[in-house]
């Protein structure tokens, strides 16, 4: 059945409901059903023990004492609701009967205690007792009292109708009324999808109207503007990086193109032409190394997390990495101060914690003064391998610690020009930390030095 969702609330509140309904009528039918007969019944056995005070027995046979005071009654009492009372012996032979019976009988339930039971007279409803007549502790037959149900039975009939008819009549209101109270409780829903339909990629920064009532709606909206806000803000930083990433290959670009255009200009010495070559194949490095990381930030953002990664002691992790740029080391001729207070048993990923600690040792020696000491120190704390790396360099301003993790940024990267770099590894590190879970904090003071400390 393919029912809107306003029409399916309407629905599952009208079926609760309807149970519900069902049981307390239900109830109340029963209830007032047996109230009524249980009264007629009390009025019965009250009858039916009255009588048995009067009657005799004449040999085999029993007998009203005052039959002829019932005639008397019958003609000058208007009866309401008659008694009919009826005396039979133990083979069910009729042995005497009140007066107003006239030519009819009553239904004798057999030898035995019949109790209380519907019966019918002349095409009338009835209700009839049987209890037994005992003489010196032997039964010698039955008494059987009746009393017109017509009047009790059609109060219950007509309350049974209403109740099946009101049942049906509020059930059908109940729907269209849940429908209408459902459709008003959806106008917030409503009013996000229409806002959702509006907005695309231009008009991100449209948002769903908060309802006034903190209810789950509320909390729904709320969270769809934090999507959106998201949303916008990744969109802003694809942009930022697309913007970035393209003036980062077109600086390298125009150089090469400028070289080669002065260079071919007019004849060159050996020696020009080498340094032309030279420097080109500089800037072509540089824009390799760009792209490299480029991709592997893609790669980064596709796979984080999914690959397969074997797994290293970080004191072996950090001897390749220091290895890796002992030319750059020696060069500006840094003192590396390692200190290792950790288990080998603690193991590492390899290959998403080799990049970030080949990326945070990179800038450690990038940015250090020459002679100057780089400490790296590895302590194992609370089941986590924490290792801390710090330079005695340049350091980074406190305004643009916030900022060190977006690509392509460059804390005061006009003040030192001479080194070379793009702005990724920090995101590229960021990136694979958050793979292993990892976790990165950077303390710096400008022109002291800069703590990495990295918490596997």
């Amino acid at each position: 059945m393919n029912l809107s969702f306003k029409n399916r609330i309407a629905l599952h509140y009208m079926v609760a409901t309807a149970i519900i309904m069902a049981v307390v009528f239900g109830t109340i039918f029963l209830i007032v059903k047996s109230t009524v007969i249980q009264n007629l019944d009390n009025d019965l056995s009250y009858e039916a023990e009255k009588h048995l005070n009067e009657i005799e027995f004449v040999e085999d046979s029993i007998q009203f004492i005052n039959k002829e005071e019932w005639r008397e009654r019958e003609h000058t009492e208007t009866q309401v609701n008659p008694v009919f009372i009826q005396l039979n012996d133990k083979q069910g032979l009729v042995m005497d009967r009140s007066p107003n019976l006239k030519q009819d009988f009553l239904i004798f339930k057999g030898d035995t205690d019949g109790g209380h039971y519907n019966a019918e007279l002349t095409d009338k409803l009835i209700r009839q007792v049987q209890l037994p007549i005992k003489d010196k502790g032997e039964t010698r037959g039955y008494i059987i009292a009746a009393i017109s149900s017509e009047s009790a039975f059609s109060v219950i009939t007509r309350l049974r109708n209403v109740l099946l008819a009101s049942y049906f009549v509020i059930l059908i209101g109940l729907y269209y009324v849940s429908r209408f109270l459902a459709g008003r409780s959806m106008s917030p829903i409503q009013e996000m999808t229409r806002t959702i339909t509006h907005i695309t990629q231009n008009n991100l920064n449209e948002r769903v109207t908060l309802p006034k009532n903190q209810d789950e709606i509320f909390f729904l909206s709320s969270s769809f503007n934090d999507l959106l806000k998201r949303i916008e803000k990744a969109i802003e930083k694809e942009k930022q990086f697309t913007s970035d990433a393209s003036h980062e290959l077109r600086t390298p670009l125009a150089t090469l193109r400028g070289t080669l255009e002065v260079l071919i200009r007019k004849p060159r010495s050996q020696q020009e032409y080498e340094e032309k070559i030279l420097y080109s194949l500089e800037e072509i490095d540089r824009m390799t190394a760009t792209l490299e990381q480029l991709l592997m930030l893609a790669r980064l953002e596709t796979s984080a997390g999914s690959k397969k990664d074997s797994f290293i002691p970080i004191s072996t992790l950090l001897e390749e990495s220091i290895s890796r740029f002992k030319n750059l080391i020696k060069e500006k001729k840094l003192k590396i101060n390692l200190s290792i207070n950790q288990s080998e048993k603690a193991l590492l990923p390899h290959f998403y914690s080799n990049i970030i600690v080949d990326n945070i040792l990179n800038n450690a020696i990038k940015y250090s003064n020459n002679g100057g000491t780089i400490s790296i120190g590895v302590d194992y704390v609370g089941g986590r391998i924490i290792c801390n790396v710090t330079d005695e360099g340049i350091g980074i301003k406190e305004e643009d610690l916030n900022n060190i993790y977006d690509s392509f940024y460059r804390s005061d990267a006009l003040n030192h020009r001479q080194i070379q770099g793009n702005g990724l590894g920090l995101a590229i590190a960021k990136k694979c930390a958050n793979a292993i879970q990892a976790e990165l904090n950077v303390s710096s003071t400008y022109g002291q030095g800069t703590n990495v400390m990295i918490t596997f």
